[in-house]
């Protein structure tokens, strides 16, 4: 019998557990974009964003039977994929000076629109707003691996500390220790084009823009 799309996460998980062999790709496809918006922002790029998706979601298919609900599903689903991803990063030791790819803005609409820029008719402000997101993700690129991470679920995602915690694995102080002192070296990365920096604060504010609000669910499927 084919999954109800309107099946709750939990449920899927279990009839794919079940061995229902639609569930998870329903699940999946439910997911998709924010799992997708992650994996690339932590990557930089989109092919090692598909592999560490692939990876993570083959983790999941596999390890589904581990699930226990101490979390809600997605943020158990986002906890495998930047698992999957920081596991690639730190096998391969990356450090990326190439330019970002020229399809980044594509997907930056993906899930969540934190850092995607707000529509303009004016093309020089089009131009700077692209400069400034390479500049912030080739930033991101330098920092240390779990950094990234929060940085990316919390600042560009926009995802509460705790939520964040959660899928990181981690304490919720950890997480905070972490967001700050990636942006302090953010700052250090951007100079001038870090939006919160100003020459009369010795402590540089956040140079990432602040995320957009999340929407409670977000069911749709890139094309």
């Amino acid at each position: 019998m084919t999954p109800s799309p309107e099946n709750s996460d939990a449920a899927l998980l279990a009839d794919h557990v079940a061995g229902d062999r639609a569930a998870f790709g329903v699940l999946f496809a439910r997911h998709r974009d924010r799992l997708w918006a992650v994996a690339l922002r932590t990557m930089g790029n989109p092919e090692d964003a598909a592999d560490g998706l692939q990876d993570g979601m083959i983790a999941a298919y596999r390890r589904a039977g581990s699930f226990r609900g101490e979390a809600a599903v997605t943020t158990w689903l986002h906890r495998v994929v930047v698992n999957a991803c920081l596991d690639r990063l730190r096998a391969a030791k990356v450090r990326r000076t190439e330019a970002l790819p020229d399809d980044l803005e594509e997907y930056a609409g993906r899930g969540s629109v934190a850092s995607a820029a707000p529509e303009v008719d004016d093309p020089a402000d089009v131009s700077l707003r692209s400069e400034q997101r390479r500049a912030v993700l080739a930033a991101l690129a330098e920092l240390p691996d779990e950094q990234r991470a929060a940085l990316v679920l919390v600042d560009m995602e926009g995802y509460p500390v705790a939520e964040a915690a959660q899928i990181l694995d981690c304490a919720v102080g950890t997480v905070k220790s972490r967001c700050s002192r990636g942006r302090h070296r953010l700052a250090g990365l951007l100079g001038d084009l870090a939006p919160g920096r100003d020459a009369g604060h010795a402590e540089p504010r956040n140079p990432l823009p602040p995320p957009a609000v999340r929407p409670q669910e977000d069911t749709r499927a890139p094309p």
